[in-house]
């Protein structure tokens, strides 16, 4: 019997993982020893995820495999941590006032977050689909408990339920998929199926073929992508505001982040049999998305079905399958983490406790009262809507660029066609805000963290979209 070589071990590609799962177990038994003033475990918490993204580059000359091809520290990679770390962060920033005033234990809220920041590290720095699988499901499960983290909340433990059954569905699909192509290949790591993909013994194997189809529903109904959204309007309804705007940013970028590797960077060769299925998808959610946010009423909800169109635009960046394909997936996820928590940031500070204010007729006369929320409310919105120069029109600028730049000429127009159907509903809000008369009192207590937070939001999303250069050099690069 042959003996089994043992995986060469590379700690320093692993520091980010290691750094924030110490972290998350410091926060854990922190919480057990102090008292009321949880203060301190918000600073071990984003001292865990400062020290994450400063390990991020601890590796040179990239990119550096390490477990046997398993693990890979690259570009792609590093940027996208920097990515979670920043969303991690804000979502905790914006969560100390809203833990406080709802009533929910910060101890596991904030350890859960650094735990699913762990799974998306790991699903951005994949090679191998085991280790992708073990990503989404280390974010999977944290996710599952953070939405429904408000136990006397029936919304929330409605919108647990939901996502946990819809979750473990989805990841059948993938493992099936999984499984399959492992059963063509032969191999579960991305170097070995790509290379026989480009051999050729492969491409047509229905199998294969099969297994490519499981993985896209799989990460559709990760990424919330039509017609596997329907748990995300729900979900993001029920969920504490702070898990929904975390939800929508952070691991919706690192599911991409894993799309991207495995479809646009290791099946390149098979694209005409899985970009015209993301093709349909790219459509189906730009426009599904956008046609049902035109329909809402609730601001999470109209934000659910905004992103669900977003994801549409996103999906264009994986058929482009190009450098600035990647370089635009990067900077848009990085542009929509800042107009995402700073939109949601605005949601906070209108509730209070027992009434959220998510109707969208709640923010009427908003602008007489507090005429710097409103302004910052729609500055976020419009971002949203791809309005220049802010970052949301630069971001889809570089997604639509890379798509031309492979003749998707459709594909662009109909994007640039749902761009400007999105600003209905945007512009609703903006209408309510200034040009309606409050049909009650705003009780709106300035929270210091969140005003911090939509302020940092607001300097993103205007130097973004004013100064995009360093930031896509850097993601081409």
């Amino acid at each position: 019997m042959e003996p089994i070589p043992a995986p060469s071990i590379d700690l320093v590609s692993l520091a980010p993982v290691l750094v924030l799962t110490v972290f998350g177990i410091m926060v854990l038994v922190t919480d057990l020893f102090i008292g009321k003033n949880k203060s301190a475990l918000v600073f071990i918490s984003l001292t865990g995820l400062l020290m994450a993204a400063i390990s991020s580059l601890a590796k040179y000359d990239l990119p550096v495999y390490s477990f046997n091809g398993a693990y890979i520290v690259d570009h792609l990679s590093v940027f996208f941590t920097f990515i979670f770390c920043i969303s991690s962060a804000l979502a905790i920033l914006v969560s100390i006032d809203f833990n406080q005033r709802e009533g929910i234990k910060v101890g596991e809220y904030y350890s859960l977050i650094l735990f699913c920041t762990v799974g998306m590290v790991l699903l951005a720095s994949s090679t191998d689909m085991i280790m992708i699988f073990l990503g989404i499901e280390i974010v999977s499960i944290c996710l599952y408990v953070l939405a429904g983290i408000r136990r006397n909340d029936p919304k929330s433990n409605e919108a647990a339920l939901k996502y946990f059954l819809l979750g473990a569905f989805a990841t059948g699909f993938l493992l099936y998929g999984m499984a399959l192509i492992y059963g063509t290949t032969g191999s579960t790591k991305l170097t070995i199926i790509a290379e026989m993909i480009r051999e050729g013994s492969v491409r047509s194997e229905p199998l294969m073929l099969m297994g490519v189809v499981l993985l896209i529903i799989g990460f559709g109904f990760k990424v919330a992508s039509v017609p596997f959204h329907m748990w995300a309007p729900d979900v993001y309804q029920g969920a504490p505001t702070p898990v929904t705007a975390f939800m929508a940013v952070g691991p919706k970028a690192a599911t991409l982040a894993a799309f991207f590797r495995v479809f646009a960077e290791t099946m390149p060769e098979i694209s005409p049999s899985w970009g015209i299925l993301l093709y349909i998808l790219s459509v189906l959610s730009m426009f599904i998305g956008n046609l049902g946010a035109i329909m809402q009423t609730n601001i999470k909800r109209l934000l659910a079905f905004s992103s669900v169109a977003h994801v549409g635009y996103l999906l264009i960046a994986i058929i482009a399958k190009n450098s600035l394909g990647s370089a635009s997936l990067m900077f848009y996820m990085l542009a929509y983490a800042f107009m995402i928590f700073g939109a949601f940031g605005i949601v906070i500070l209108i509730g209070r406790k027992g009434d959220e204010n998510l109707e969208i007729e709640n923010y009427s006369g908003l602008a007489y009262k507090h005429p710097i929320l409103a302004l910052s409310m729609t500055i976020f919105l419009l971002s949203l809507g791809g309005l220049p120069p802010l970052a949301g029109f630069v971001a889809k600028f570089y997604i639509f660029s890379a798509a031309l730049k492979e003749g998707f000429v459709v594909l662009v127009i109909l994007a640039v066609l749902n761009s400007a159907i999105s600003f209905y509903y945007y512009l609703k809000v903006v209408v309510y805000m200034y040009m309606k008369e409050p049909i009650k009192e705003f009780n709106i207590t300035l929270s210091p963290m969140t005003l911090f937070v939509v302020a940092i939001a607001l300097f993103g999303t205007l130097h973004l979209g004013i100064f995009p250069g360093p930031i896509i050099a850097l993601a081409q690069y």
